[in-house]
């Protein structure tokens, strides 16, 4: 059987409202603002030292080398096979942990609007349900699936704005819970260090639209337009939408998974109309929350079958609808993974908060990894294959563009380190043994891979 047609099915503008959906986060949203006032300053000068120059790598290598599998490919072209399976494993079981935390946050915004008696592991049963249905949506091809993301970037976006509008609104009256000025906007090391990961980590996935390059229009030409725009748009709403929690909670009282929706009761007041707005925006923000684990799961999925193809992950990750061309065996083991860390965590956390920083934190950690394989495959490539056709091609030479791969290295380098150990209370075991087990776990499943590479024709035959 001949490997299954990719359709050519999304455009700039899908393009666009994809890489919006993967990157504006509103579950890390509470956490940045909880940092308090300095948080504006640390959105501002992370955005100058790594946003933009991410941005500018990711929009290069994305039209410079449009291969399905993104990442994968990228490294594999730079490092060979074992790299780039140990960076699509990092970026695989980072979605398969971080789905469950993103629905624990459903879950927990579910139980504020209409069920405030929901037990614990009600809400972690409510998780695999979201779970399992996500996987539905990655077997369904891309010009079905691509909806998914596309609205809940629009109702993101909406989202965002009734804050930032309420925000003003509200101050007119109410003034500031978290005044601005000099001294508040100054960082302070000492107590905002915890939740800077949450910001950086607010700052990834401009590459994943080039995991599905096969199903791409024109990607050379769409790739950086759309990356450029999206990081726009991005930036903006994260800013403004901090400040507008800052103006309605103070720092100290924001919960990570309820802030958002205190901060829109208050803005939007107790009239009916009032709340039947803000009940509105919170089933628009439930669904922008599994839109999230949907979007970053088709990108995923799609990059660890493109490894199993090449024989650097087990065939089973490679198994793909034989007319779809949907990576079924991939999007089943992420749902099994999510599954089993939701019965694993849940059921020794104490509270939906806790659960949703556990793993928010492990995730996090094993989802960096790859980026830095990434940037070093953007320099190398710079020096190995200085001739090959770059549409878009960061200005000022290479001095420059290794200026940013290093920067970006750096930063991403200092979030792990801060995932890891939290100045004041020190090294998060459960973090650090879980990344480490993961980590030990991968390099298993890769070298088995490699003992039992299957020839080409083996491969269309699982496909």
């Amino acid at each position: 059987m001949s490997t299954p047609h990719h359709t050519k099915t999304l455009g700039q503008k899908d393009l666009v409202l994809f890489t919006v959906s993967a990157i504006l986060l509103l579950d890390t949203l509470a956490a940045a603002a909880s940092v308090g006032a300095s948080s504006i300053f640390w959105w501002v000068f992370l955005c100058g030292i790594f946003l933009i120059p991410f941005a500018l790598i990711c929009a290069e290598m994305g039209c410079a080398y449009p291969e399905q599998g993104g990442i994968y490919a990228w490294i594999k072209k730079a490092f060979g096979g074992r790299w780039a399976s140990r960076a699509t494993w990092g970026y695989w079981v980072n979605t398969a942990v971080w789905m469950p935390a993103i629905f624990i946050l459903f879950a927990g915004i579910f139980k504020q609007l209409f069920y405030p008696e929901l037990s614990l592991n009600s809400q972690i049963m409510m998780g695999i349900a979201l779970t399992w249905i996500a996987v539905g949506v990655n077997v369904i091809t891309l010009n079905i699936g691509k909806w998914v993301p596309n609205i809940g970037a629009i109702l993101k976006v909406v989202v965002f704005l009734v804050l930032i509008f309420g925000a003003l609104n509200y101050t007119q009256s109410h003034g500031m819970a978290n005044p601005l000025n000099w001294e508040t906007l100054t960082p302070d090391l000492g107590s905002s260090l915890q939740y800077i990961p949450a910001i950086i980590y607010g700052m990834l996935g401009f590459e994943l639209i080039s995991a599905s390059s096969d199903e791409m229009k024109n990607p050379a030409k769409d790739v950086p337009k759309a990356i450029f725009l999206s990081a726009t748009i991005i930036i903006l709403l994260y800013i403004l939408a901090t400040i507008a929690i800052l103006a309605a909670i103070p720092a100290g009282d924001i919960n990570l998974v309820e802030g958002l929706m205190d901060t829109l009761y208050l803005f939007l007041g107790e009239s009916p109309l009032g709340q039947a707005t803000a009940l509105a925006l919170g089933v628009a923000a439930l669904y922008t929350f599994f839109s999230n684990g949907v979007t970053w799961s088709l990108g995923c999925n799609r990059a660890a079958a493109e490894a199993a193809h090449d024989g650097e992950l087990p065939k089973v990750f490679g198994i793909e609808h034989p007319t779809r061309g949907t990576p079924v065996g991939a999007a089943i083991l992420t749902g099994a993974v999510s599954t089993a860390t939701l019965l694993l965590y849940g059921f020794i956390s104490g509270s939906n908060e806790d659960l949703f920083w556990s793993l928010f934190a492990f995730s996090a950690v094993i989802f960096l990894l790859p980026y830095q394989g990434m940037l070093l495959s953007f320099v190398r490539m710079r020096k190995t294959d200085p001739d090959h056709p770059r549409p878009y091609k960061i200005p000022g030479g290479d001095a420059v563009a290794k200026l940013a791969a290093y920067l970006c290295m750096s930063v991403l380098g200092l979030t792990i380190f801060l995932f890891i150990y939290i100045p004041g209370e020190g090294v998060q075991w459960p973090v650090l043994i879980g990344v480490l087990f993961t980590l030990g776990l991968g390099e298993i499943i890769i070298r088995q891979a490699e003992n039992h590479k299957f020839p080409q024709s083996a491969q269309t035959e699982v496909q």
